[in-house]
């Protein structure tokens, strides 16, 4: 399975994917904390891809995404941004109307 087949089976197998620097319980930069606290504030279930584990995937996933930072939100298999935007849906309620509808 090449680099991009395996992008699609991750945001296939799971309605909401966070790309990020380490994971969840332990994130390796503040971005990637800040996504992971908003996302579980917003009471949300997501699957989690640590970016250091896989630096094929690392590079390829800017280029699938047009994306050139991390973390990378998907919901439904489409991008919808990083941290500033995460923070910013979450303030705004955005982001939990967003995640209850995923599916």
């Amino acid at each position: 399975m090449d680099v991009i087949e395996r992008i699609k089976s991750q945001l296939s197998s799971s309605p909401v994917v966070l790309y990020m620097k380490g994971t969840p319980d332990f994130p390796q930069c503040g971005f990637s904390a800040a996504a992971v606290r908003a996302l579980s504030a917003a009471g949300a279930e997501f699957a989690h891809v640590n970016i250091f584990e896989d630096p094929e995937l690392r590079e390829a996933l800017k280029q699938y995404s047009n994306w050139p930072t991390y973390p990378q939100l998907y919901v439904n298999g489409e991008l919808i941004g990083g941290s500033d935007i995460i923070l910013e849906m979450y303030k705004s309620g955005e982001l939990q109307k967003l995640l209850a509808d995923a599916k």
